[in-house]
This record gives structure tokens, sequence and C-alpha cells, in this order.
């Protein structure tokens, strides 16, 4: 039987689906991009990092206007028009990237075919379409299949119950909230509601919120936050929850190990998500999930099988999308015979939070674990000029240094707009770059940014708006 043949087909239209379709158009490449829903995007664009920043603008917008009347300006409280609050979301933002990236995929010539792909074997897909099924012959697949939330079992299934696809969607501004989880998609959307005027309980099991992040950068964070919530709670377990009614009530045990009950009108689950690696055809290929549920891959993001890749959320931690990105254009250049690896020294990561929280490279957590000698040099931004003139002085930018080498090994910034301060900070890890580097590089005044060039002075003693020399060896 004849099928349609593509020289690479990729299955799952995320950041890294349709970064590596476009890339593998953009090298001449007969490309078809197998995606469930309308347009590429996938959960990033969909219901994921780009809704929930739209909403975090808000937020931001809201909370901006309650902080003015530190310095003499006051506002009315804002009148919130959820219904076109939501539609904004819907609209202007998912609709127009999204159908952007369909107008894109066009004009690159990559087939779109909207529908769900099974592997048949090493060299055949089969999708399941609206208007029936096909299958299609491939000499490369790239597996992009992401990550779906995880849900908890011995919560009830119901619509109160949310996770953050449905989060998302804004069913309303619910009176008490309930959020499950004290990463970072558990604050962004606490940050969220709590801004929209909904009362809201963060529950951490853990003894810190973002536990994967250095504490001296959380604590600005817990700081400023738990001031916009009705609580954090943290080292306590949820066992368990009723539906009363149009109520939640929600069964703890709290650090002393004594339960207690707290009712709520919604929760929001986000405990982490989990790879999209069963359900799509894997047993009719050599290829295992390891443990964790991850497909396998060498430095090409090639699988056991020489015609299958696969990037992102399903090949392995971390699951953010411009990781994904990146290994989807390194699949493909190496479909095209080219010598490449994926292994970056550093993958920046943000918390887009009120402070944001962002790192890149080592941290003082993994250097420690890790038995690794470093000297950490630290700027708080209570001495940066452009802080003061923002009045959120409760920043820091510190580095991670090699003593010996004096190369930056990591960054941690906790901060008004961390998130884009960190791509300096990730270029400087990539670049391997000095102490030095970073200190003589002039940078504008006054901004935030000037923070990194003045934590790296901070490592030789002589930042000129701290007075604290070095000590001698």
């Amino acid at each position: 039987m004849n099928h349609e043949s593509y020289q690479v087909i990729v299955l799952g239209g995320g950041p890294g689906g349709y970064a590596a379709a476009f890339m593998a158009a953009d090298l001449g490449l007969k490309v078809a991009l197998v995606e469930k829903r309308v347009n590429p995007g996938g959960v990033c664009l969909f219901e994921g990092c780009i809704p929930s920043k739209a909403f975090l603008h808000a937020a931001e917008l809201i909370n901006e206007s309650k902080h003015a009347a530190s310095f003499g300006l006051e506002f009315a409280p804002p009148k919130i028009d959820i219904d076109k609050l939501r539609a904004w979301k819907d609209t202007k933002v998912v609709k127009g990237l999204t159908g952007g990236l369909g107008q894109l995929a066009k004009a690159r010539k990559v087939q779109f075919i909207q529908g769900t792909g099974t592997i048949q074997d090493t060299h055949h897909l089969q999708v399941e379409t609206a208007n029936g099924q096909q299958t299609l012959h491939f000499e490369h697949l790239i597996v992009a299949t992401g990550s779906s939330p995880i849900v908890l079992p011995f919560l009830p299934k119901s619509p109160r119950v949310m996770d953050s696809t449905a989060a998302l969607e804004l069913p309303d501004i619910p009176e008490r909230l309930l959020v499950l989880g004290g990463g970072y998609i558990g604050l962004e959307m606490a940050t969220v509601y709590a801004a929209l005027g909904s009362k809201v309980t963060v529950v951490e099991m853990l003894d810190s919120l973002l536990a994967g992040a250095d504490p001296d950068l959380v604590k600005p964070l817990h700081k400023r936050i738990e001031k916009q919530l009705a609580a954090i709670l943290l080292k306590t377990k949820v066992t368990g929850a009723k539906e009363q009614g149009e109520e939640l009530v929600v069964s703890f045990e709290g650090p002393d190990g004594k339960a207690f009950e707290q009712t709520f009108d919604r929760i929001l689950v986000s405990v982490g998500r989990r790879p999209n690696g069963k359900g799509i055809g894997l047993e009719n290929t050599k290829i295992e999930l390891d443990q964790q549920g991850f497909i396998p891959v060498n430095p090409q993001r090639q699988t056991v099988e020489p015609s299958i890749y696969a990037i992102g959320d399903v090949a392995g931690q971390p699951m953010l999308a411009h990781k994904a990105s990146h290994e989807g254009r390194v699949a493909v250049e190496a479909i095209a015979g080219h010598k490449v690896a994926f292994e970056p020294y550093a993958i920046p990561a943000v918390v887009f939070t009120d402070p944001e929280v962002a790192w890149c490279g080592l941290t003082e957590r993994e250097a420690e674990a890790q038995g690794r000698k470093v000297e950490v040099a630290k700027f708080p931004w209570a001495a940066s000029g452009r802080a003061l003139t923002l009045d959120r002085t409760e920043g820091l930018t510190k580095l991670i240094i090699d003593p010996e080498t004096e190369r930056v090994l990591g960054v941690g910034i906790v901060g008004k707009g961390a998130g884009e301060l960190i791509a300096e900070a990730t270029l400087a890890v990539e670049m391997a770059a000095l102490a030095t580097d970073l200190k003589l590089t002039i940078h504008a005044h006054p901004t935030l940014s000037e923070t990194v060039m003045e934590a790296a002075e901070m490592f030789f003693g002589q930042s000129t708006h701290i007075y604290k020399p070095k000590r001698s060896k």
C-alpha cells in the first residue's frame, strides 16, 4: 500500500514540535506536523505559559496600582470584567499567536495534520483525524508529545477541582481557593487569583516554596507573597477532600502530625506534570520508557531506534518550553547530517511571580550536594538606584563562581524583571565568562542589569555602591 511519505514527521506541535518542523522545512526537508489542536502551539501557547503570562500581566497592573499608594498615587479599586479578560486572553493572545504559527507553517510548506498519531513501526505513523484514519511513512520521526498535569486520585472528580488548564479558563473568581503545590505553576496561579480577589491558601508538603531554588532567592518572594495570600501552609499534606454542596471540605495533616479541616470553593492541583510517553505506540518499537516515564535519548535526541527522536517534556527534565525548542532544532540538524549535540551549560528557569525568581547554571544547593567548592558574590538591590526608583528594593543578584578559575558557574536573581535579566547571565555561563568579564562590561545606568555587574564587583571586594572589602586568603 502506498502511503504519503515524509523525510521528517513531528508528532506534537508544542514549542519543541513546531520549532523542529519549521527548522526541518528551513533546511529543505519534506515535513509533516501532527497536532491535535487546530494550530501549532501545544500546551504552552493554548493553555500554559502564554495564557498564564497574560493573566499575570493583569495581576501585576492590579498590584502595582495598590503599591503606588506608598509613594502618593492612589487609585480606585479596579472593576474586573472577567468575561472581557478571558476573551482578551483567548482571542488576542492565544488565537493571535497560534493563528500566526499556522500561517508560518503554511509559508514554510509544512504539512499540518490535525489529529492524534500512533507509531505503527519504525517508519509508519497512523493518524486519527476528523475525516478518519491515515497512515504516513517517515524516514525520521520526532516525538514531541509533551506532558500532562499529575492527577491526585484521592480528590473528588469535580469541576471545582481544577488543574492548571482549567484554572486558566478562569471559570470564575472563587471566594476561597486552595492551591496544592508551592512550585512555579501553583505560585503563578495563586498570584493571579489573589490579585483578582480570591482568598488564596497555598499548601506545600515540603519545608519551603520553590523547593528547587536556593533559599535566599525564595525568601523575598515568600515575604511579599504571604501578604497577598490568605495563608501559606508548609510541611503540610492534603489527605482528602469531599464535596458538600457548592463547597469542598479539605482534610490536612499539619507539621505536628495533627489533622484539621478547612473549607474552600475551588481547589487548584499543581503538584507537577508527567511525560506523555504512553499511548503513542512506543510498544511497537524497541523504545522503553525510563523509571520516570521519559523516553531515553542521546545528545542528538535520538532514541534506541535510529529513525526516531524525542524532544521536550517527554524526553526528560527540565520541562521547559525553551529547552524543548532548542532540542527540536538539534534533532533536526542531526537528522540533516550536521555535527551537533544538545549539551548546554545553562538552561534558564524563571518563576513569573512578583517578585520574579530566575536562575541558570549551577545553584548553591547543587554545589553543596556535589561537594563542590564555590564562592558566592551577592549584590542586594537595596543598593541599586533603579530598584529604589521603582520602590522595589527586596531583590538580590548573586553569582556562583569557581574560586580558582573565577569562572561564572551559575547566577540567581530575585526581583522585578528577573526573568529578563537572566538572559545575560545565561550567556555568561554558556560562554564560560569570568567574573572579570562581567565586572568590566559597562552596563547602562540606572538599570537593574547593573546588579549583575556589581555582583561581579562584589567578588573582588570593589563594588561601587557597597563597602565590603574582600577578605585576604
